[in-house]
């Protein structure tokens, strides 16, 4: 089969979806009202609520629900065939994954900003609110876990890796005081600069590889991504969301959707032939990644 058709088939489905059943969504189920104020409004504190650019939001929540996927996901797929990702891509992307992100979302912005375990204790009740956040820790830590076997393969003894990860944590940080404070709501700008500085933290990868000096303090065994990580995340926790978080997290997501893009833009152009096969045999179990069957 060629390429081009599931690239036309994607984009018509995720197209179709959006403009049907996500407004079915927004108006008959969650009945959204543009004209609610929103906790960061409400609660304004300049840490953990604050009002903020839709475009950076958009890309914070992309990003942070995105996560390890574009990652973990092909690779585990690909034992599997293509057929069965991209119908889970597809049907799972547009009947669970959407409706389960943007119900949470919006259920966590009616119950200023508190956390799934707190909507439930208010619903339910203080037993159902703790089983709650332990099941929401143990989930945090298996996920940690998961991505950090990842990253951690992904990135051990790789100072190129190391060092494009690395810097998007500085670009990140000023670009949130760049937007914060030095040119408040010039988001163009912030964008601009952040986006290239990233493609210079990319493009300078195999210089800092290279090189007899910077190589070695970029080169990091598993253990040491691992830990990092681990650091990261408390610190990116306790930090205002506007000056980590968000920024790097918009910022990534230009990385994300124009690779996307380009992936895309390559099958419109070239039109190739999906050499792959539709399910292998490794949809029964034993694959080389998972052993598992394509349906637990």
């Amino acid at each position: 089969m060629n390429g081009l058709y599931l690239v036309i088939i994607s984009a018509l489905v995720f197209v179709l979806a959006y403009r049907f059943y996500g407004a079915f969504i927004a108006a008959k189920v969650l009945t959204l009202n543009q004209y609610k104020v929103t906790p960061a409004f409400r609660f304004e504190d300049g840490h953990d609520y604050v009002p903020t650019n839709k475009y950076v939001v958009f890309g914070h929540h992309f990003a942070a629900i995105a996560g390890a996927g574009p990652l973990v996901g092909p690779v585990i797929a690909a034992q599997f065939g293509y057929l069965p990702g991209a119908l889970w891509i597809l049907i799972g992307g547009v009947l669970a994954g959407a409706v389960h992100d943007m119900v949470i979302l919006f259920c966590s912005m009616r119950y200023d900003g508190k956390s799934i375990a707190e909507i439930a204790k208010a619903q339910i009740g203080d037993k159902t609110g703790l089983a709650t956040s332990f099941a929401v820790l143990f989930l945090n830590i298996l996920c940690m876990a998961g991505m950090a076997v990842v990253i951690a393969n992904a990135l051990h003894d790789s100072p190129w890796g190391t060092f494009t990860i690395g810097m998007t944590i500085p670009i990140a940080i000023f670009v949130g005081i760049y937007m914060q404070f030095l040119r408040p709501g010039k988001i163009k700008e912030g964008t601009i600069i952040g986006v290239v500085l990233t493609l210079l933290a990319v493009v300078a990868g195999p210089a800092v590889q290279a090189s007899p000096t910077l190589a070695p303090l970029f080169t990091i065994n598993a253990t040491g991504i691992s830990i990092a990580l681990i650091i990261y995340g408390f610190i990116a926790a306790a930090l205002p969301v506007w000056l980590l978080l968000a920024p790097r997290d918009y910022l990534s997501t230009y990385m994300k959707i124009g690779t996307i893009g380009a992936l895309a833009l390559g099958i419109i152009i070239v039109g190739p032939n999906i050499q792959m096969p539709a399910m292998t045999q490794f949809t029964a179990g034993g694959g080389p990644v998972i052993t598992g069957a394509v349906l637990p």
